[in-house]
């Protein structure tokens, strides 16, 4: 059963999460306990990010600064089989253009086959921290939506050189990312939606949303998505407010406003504790309010914040 058929089959508001791969080097300790803690409540599906490498710089013995290009999280792929081995649940990985050639998504898509993963999230990903611009790598796809053209053929049985596939595995479900607050580099929501329509018609089941803090945002956004035509189930993206530094890198980072009410709590609070709870009481209306209005599942964002977001669980599920 894909993801797709897991949302339009459950019953009520369904329960998913994103996490990280660990850094390299850390093992998989942390992360499998991060899944434990939120197994309790019957996560549909898990989603495994990835990262670009980067470059850093080692001094050498000249003195002189020598820079390498490294990954800090690898094992997307490994880490997803991981998971659906050792917890039995459906996990989808993210697959994306950033720092990939056509030639490596080609390979990656080959690893999910015959590991019997066939649900992914399709996404551009980040610019790398060295560059103004996204920039693709060698022949890599620029935008999502070559990304999609390269599944789609992959599915099909060709290769991306045009070459056919001897024996077509099961192809790939898909979903992709779309913004409430629209995306930082759209010149305005009309456009940013229209590219999420192209998305959908080229064969996106789901979309999920990047982290707001407003419903009405997710209500209009919606709305305005079924006004022109975009039909696929739009997933709400949630994570609570955990810490006082997140006060101006959330909304910097992830381009997304907080509400004034928010912000006003929020400025009261004198430590990350406090802020914690804070994020949790409000993140939890934001989640009953979603859940009363037919949300077809809430997809929760775990990074800084697991005891959180099991908390607002318990009240939820």
């Amino acid at each position: 059963m894909n993801i797709i058929d897991i949302i339009n089959k459950k019953q009520g508001t369904a329960f998913s999460f994103e996490v990280l791969p660990p850094l390299k080097g850390n093992g998989t300790e942390a992360l499998f306990r991060t899944v434990e803690q939120l197994s309790e409540f019957t996560p549909r599906y898990i989603n495994i990010t990835t990262h670009r490498s980067e470059y850093v710089y080692h001094e050498v013995e000249s003195g002189l600064l020598q820079r390498q290009r490294i990954r800090r999280r690898p094992g997307t792929i490994a880490i997803a089989a991981a998971i659906q081995n050792k917890f039995n649940v459906p996990v989808v990985p993210h697959l994306v253009c950033s720092g990939n050639t056509r030639e490596d998504l080609e390979y990656m898509l080959l690893d999910l086959q015959f590991l019997d993963i066939s649900d992914i999230l399709v996404l551009r990903g980040d610019k790398a921290k060295e560059d103004n611009a996204f920039h693709p790598t060698g022949d890599g796809p620029s935008h999502a939506t070559e990304l999609i053209e390269q599944i789609n053929r992959f599915n099909a049985g060709e290769f991306y050189d045009g070459t056919p596939i001897k024996k077509p595995g099961t192809p790939f479900h898909f979903g992709v990312a779309c913004y409430p607050e629209k995306h930082e580099e759209a010149p305005n929501m009309e456009s940013d939606l229209a590219i999420l329509k192209q998305k959908a018609d080229m064969g996106a089941e789901y979309a999920v949303t990047q982290l707001f803090y407003d419903n009405q945002k997710y209500f209009d956004f919606v709305k305005r998505a079924r006004e022109m035509g975009i039909n696929i189930p739009i997933i709400p993206g949630i994570k609570p407010l955990a810490k006082l530094s997140q006060l101006t890198v959330v909304p910097k980072t992830f381009h997304c406003d907080l509400p004034e009410a928010l912000y006003r709590e929020a400025i009261k609070c004198k430590n990350d504790e406090a802020l914690k709870q804070v994020g949790i009481e409000w993140a939890a209306e934001q989640c009953r309010e979603l859940v009363k209005n037919g949300a077809p599942n809430l997809h929760f964002y775990t990074v800084s914040a697991v005891d959180s977001i099991r908390e607002i669980a318990k009240k939820i599920y």
